[in-house]
């Protein structure tokens, strides 16, 4: 076969005159007259081919066999199209390819949907022909962007002195937040690997061995429920550091971004990225991943509260509660029955109502509790609202209040086209709660994971208070959404083997599902810290794609399958046989 000359994006004006020889898939053919007209396209794009019968007849009567999708390969000379006839919308839209011969490599079954960016067709569709899928501009564009992004993030952590390290995919399963996934060994019957939920030992491992810096990027598994930022199966920029404090490792991955989403999308981020503590992003945002591009803070009116006569508003304080506010700005003109569609949701979310105010005029109040407020007490504790607004009321527990009024916060944004979907507001959550309690299980559990370090002012509350010992943890988020989080480890098995207790794993257990770790922590390990980003995520983001599954080349469903290849699906019982595995199938 003899071999292409160009790809079909390449062509341009300066080519005019040129000889080519080009391959490629069918987009569309038409009959003009005597003149056939074929768009030829691969993965850089569209050319228009030309098939005229007073240049090759042979040729412009095989074309009539085209269809779409048929795989071709053409020799021709580029052409500059006929006056009025060029195309600004296509980088190849000043020429065209006037056809001397063509060769049919393969033809092509009606593919089950077009293949064009805004075709109308199911998920399951496309992705039970993936292959066909992945043809669509839209989709060759997210792959060379995924391809782009790693490659800087490579060339950046090359260049910072970092060893890009492979870690093991079969490992020992130990609790690290979600399910494992299990593979069998043939070899010692009965016993099981564990697919990694992340490289997160290894990498601490590999500081003990005086690695310094590592980096990988990292395929990792989880057995949980999925949804749109959610994969069994996706990819960290995993790396580790030794020597490093928590301003090294969060300013390294700030320059690491800056120039990633600079060269790979032509996006400059701020030079230095805002930060909050976990408390405050709570308390203002209701959320540990506030969304920046727009305001619309929660507003802490629980002093208020103490002095109104709403009793919903006093007894949620008197129990150990908080009362907070939204303020939507122009808010008074929603109509009633959208509001009351707003306290549903609410519900949804877990609250046991959801308080509204209409601020009709100067010291004017509209509502169903308006009687039981009065209006200088309210306005004085919100001096942000004004004329014409309204405010949304959250009062319950504080973890309920931030958790329903920020995802009103964001349901509202969107809804109100707050949000300014060309900004990018990236941003450092810090001094998250080391533990939390489980209130169901009635025991601690960690917050990040259970090799986070508190903070050092913070050690000594680990045996008074330890819901009050911060983590030196640091999380990034961009838009809303959480792209990146690491953290100082312990590097002292005294405060590891401490942190275990308090997560109830006592000291057998922790040998036999840690033990390499903690042994390793004796032999002089290094203060060490790192942070992994979600590769997929990022992205999702930057491609503006609308879920994760469009930036991974073969993903799966919300069910955890691949409907392309049909896994998982039974195997033989031989297999299962050689495994020393027999099933029992439950109903």
């Amino acid at each position: 076969m003899k071999p292409r000359t160009h790809m079909c994006g390449q062509l341009r004006a300066s080519d005019i005159g040129r000889s080519v020889h080009v391959m490629g898939w069918v987009q569309r053919r038409r009959d003009h007259g005597g003149l056939v007209f074929v768009d030829l396209r691969d993965r850089t794009g569209l050319v228009q081919i030309v098939f005229n019968p007073t240049v090759n007849a042979p040729a412009h009567e095989q074309a009539q066999q085209l269809r779409q999708e048929f795989v071709i390969a053409v020799t021709g000379t580029v052409s500059a199209r006929p006056a009025g006839m060029t195309n600004p919308n296509l980088a190849t839209g000043e020429i065209e390819v006037m056809v001397h011969q063509l060769e049919i490599l393969n033809e092509a079954k009606t593919p089950p949907f077009l293949i064009e960016d805004e075709v109308d067709v199911t998920e399951a569709i496309r992705m039970k022909h993936r292959y066909l899928d992945l043809r669509r501009p839209r989709m060759q564009q997210l792959l060379r962007l995924r391809h782009e992004v790693t490659q800087q993030v490579r060339a950046f952590l090359n260049s910072r002195g970092f060893l890009e390290i492979e870690t093991p995919m079969l490992t020992k399963s130990t609790p690290e937040g979600a399910r494992d996934y299990l593979v069998p060994s043939r070899i010692n019957p009965g016993a099981f690997y564990a697919l990694p939920q992340s490289p997160q030992l290894f990498k601490q491992i590999l500081m003990v061995a005086g690695a310094d810096r590592y980096y990988q990027i990292a395929r990792c598994f989880r057995d949980e429920d999925l949804r749109n930022d959610r994969q069994p199966e996706f990819t960290q920029i995993d790396l580790e550091m030794s020597f490093a404090d928590r301003e090294q490792l969060m300013t390294l991955a700030e320059e690491m971004l800056i120039r990633v989403f600079k060269t790979a999308a032509g996006i400059d981020l701020p030079t230095r990225f805002p930060r909050l503590s976990y408390a405050e992003a709570m308390g203002r945002y209701g959320s540990d991943k506030p969304d920046l591009r727009f305001e619309m803070p929660l507003h802490d009116v629980s002093d208020f509260a103490t002095q109104s006569e709403f009793k919903v508003f006093k007894d949620a304080v008197a129990k150990g509660g908080i009362v907070k506010a939204l303020i939507v700005k122009g808010g008074a003109s929603i109509p009633r029955s959208r509001i009351d569609a707003l306290g549903e949701t609410a519900k949804s979310f877990g609250a046991k109502g959801l308080a509204w105010v209409k601020i009709t005029g100067e010291g004017q109040l509209e509502s169903v509790i308006a009687k039981f407020l009065i209006p200088a007490r309210l306005l004085g504790a919100l001096p942000g609202a004004a004329a014409g607004d309204l405010l949304l009321f959250g009062a319950d527990k504080p973890a309920i209040v931030h958790d329903v009024l920020g995802r009103l916060r964001l349901l509202l944004g969107e809804e109100l086209h707050l949000i300014d979907k060309a900004a990018w507001r990236p941003l450092w959550v810090t001094d998250f709660p080391l533990l939390e309690h489980d209130e169901a299980e009635k025991r601690y559990v960690a917050l990040h994971h259970p090799f986070t370090a508190p903070l050092d002012e913070d050690v000594a509350q680990l045996e008074t208070e330890p819901l009050k010992a911060r983590a030196k943890a640091y999380d990034l988020v961009l838009n809303g959404t959480e792209v990146g989080g690491g953290s100082i480890r312990n590097h002292r098995r005294e405060i590891q083997s401490k942190l275990f207790d308090l997560l109830g794993i006592g000291k057998d257990e922790a040998q036999a599902k840690f033990g390499f770790l903690l042994d390793a922590l004796e032999y002089g390990a290094p203060p060490h810290g790192g942070i992994a980003f979600g590769l997929d995520r990022l992205i999702m983001l930057l491609g503006g794609a609308d879920s994760i599954r469009d930036v991974i080349a073969f993903p799966k469903t919300q069910k955890a399958q691949c409907l392309m290849t049909d896994a998982p699906s039974p195997v033989d019982p031989e297999q299962l046989k050689e495994l020393r595995i027999k099933l029992d199938k439950l109903d």
